[in-house]
């Protein structure tokens, strides 16, 4: 709490925040915010990126490459986790007496400032289910405040500035972030092993669920198909209300009588048993059905009306970088897709083996070389669900190679399947070999989506 003082009173006298990692999915929605509210805002990053670039469109001072003098005239200085401690910048700024604070504590501190904030956690989802329900309450008229993991096209931004009592918060539970967060409505999409480079056991990772669902002031919502999440929420009481969703018997919010037309799905939506209305998804992908209820109860406990709901998820197609489609070149559909977890690929190219192409081609950086060596299994048994697999070399972010584990290891566990260092050999490999009919999809949470872009300059001047 003393933390989070500190924080609402720098933001509080500040005039000029900067941000080091600017152009991180995480940072730029509350670089957006903060920028419709008036702060000036500078910033630094050490890659090019859609996010660095969107970034600067908006007039904002965003400096490739960290150095100490970036720092210069800040009164408020916010770093992302994923900076390393020996930067550059971030030692200036630790050493400049400035205010100097993580990226979640500042989030934090935004999330007090609303009567109604609902914060959606969960291992898969988070994204497309904050962006749903973001959609949902401003065709609501709710004009919520919003940060998002993704571009939400509706606005064709992560961070939406409203004027409202509502805020909707992407929550992760990286390093227990989410339990800085101050929530009113808590949103538990599900529970899965990940990051166990930190939580270690299940037991741990659960134990930080329950902690979270326990800081909720209202009401929490949660999958209630999922055995995980029943137990994170075993002991949590305090007067909140607990409302469920799911597929099967006794939810208070329940799909019934699903249906798919390809790789889209429809279902009758039941409130305690009430049929509501028919639901129509214009994302494919069976798993959004349930992200689809988290974002309706959601909408709906703060103040959303039923038709609201039906206009806001009927007219949702998608965040960016979740299975979104990039273009069709010389007959060839190229998407992108978020996914980095077996589950998330898994979801991700089943849907993509309904959606009736000639071949699915995937092309998949793996995140993280913790990630990579204790779920190897895992990721070879759902990157077969592809016709052809072409791997790119690990993007180890914040960790060094301990485990000794290459891509070209999960290559060999995937027969037929290229394994390349750079994403230009990557690229040209695909378009050499993929033909009309065929849909590619770049995967991965760092920024194989490069590739993608890759092929495009490829395939371009032949279109021409």
């Amino acid at each position: 709490m003393e933390q989070s003082t500190g924080i609402e009173q720098a933001l509080a006298k500040a005039k000029r925040i900067h941000f080091i990692g600017i152009g991180g999915s995480g940072m730029c929605p509350l670089v957006e915010i903060l920028h419709g509210e008036g702060y000036a805002i500078t910033g630094s990053d050490n890659n090019e990126s859609e996010t660095l670039s969107r970034i600067r469109a908006l007039g904002i001072d965003a400096r490739l490459g960290q150095r100490a003098e970036n720092i210069a005239g800040a009164e408020l200085i916010i770093y992302t986790a994923a900076v390393l401690a020996d930067n550059p910048e971030l030692a200036a700024a630790k050493a400049s007496g400035v205010p100097t604070y993580e990226r979640n504590a500042l989030l934090g501190a935004l999330t007090r400032r609303y009567a109604n904030c609902v914060c959606v956690c969960g291992t898969h989802g988070k994204t497309t289910t904050t962006a749903m329900l973001t959609q949902i309450m401003h065709t609501a008229g709710l004009k919520p405040t919003a940060v998002i993991g993704g571009k939400l096209p509706l606005t064709g931004t992560n961070g939406i500035t409203g004027c409202g009592e509502h805020m909707v918060v992407e929550a992760c539970e990286f390093q227990d972030h989410f339990l800085q967060l101050s929530p009113d409505v808590a949103v538990i999409l599900n529970v899965d092993e990940d990051h166990m480079e930190y939580f270690k056991t299940l037991d741990k990772l659960v134990a930080s669920f329950r902690a979270f669902a326990s800081m909720a002031t209202k009401t929490v919502i949660y999958n209630g198909d999922d055995a995980n999440t029943r137990e994170a929420l075993e002991g949590v009481n305090g007067g909140k209300k607990h409302i469920t969703f799911g597929r099967s018997q006794g939810n208070i919010f329940r799909a019934v009588n699903v249906r798919m037309r390809g790789a889209f799905a429809s279902y009758n939506l039941h409130y305690h048993g009430e049929l509501l209305t028919r639901i129509n998804l214009r994302v494919p992908g069976v798993h959004n059905v349930s992200n689809s209820l988290a974002a309706i109860a959601a909408a709906m406990c703060s103040g959303a009306s039923v038709l609201d709901c039906e206009k806001g998820i009927e007219t949702f197609r998608g965040a960016g970088r979740r299975f979104e489609i990039l273009g069709q070149y010389h007959g060839i559909t190229l998407a992108d897709d978020y996914a980095h977890h077996p589950k998330e690929l898994e979801a991700a190219l089943t849907a993509a083996r309904q959606m009736n192409f000639r071949k699915v081609w995937a092309v998949f950086q793996p995140f993280t070389f913790s990630r990579t060596a204790l779920l190897m299994d895992e990721f070879a048994r759902v990157l077969a669900i592809a016709d052809e697999v072409v791997l790119t070399r690990i993007m180890g972010s914040r960790e060094v190679n301990t485990y000794g584990v290459t891509a070209a290891q999960l290559a060999e566990k995937l027969p037929g399947s290229a394994c390349f260092e750079e994403f230009e050999e990557a690229a040209g490999y695909v378009v050499a070999q993929a033909q009309p009919g065929d849909l590619v999809i770049t995967l991965g949470c760092g920024d194989i989506y490069k590739a993608g872009k890759m092929m495009i300059e490829k395939w371009a001047p032949a279109a021409g």
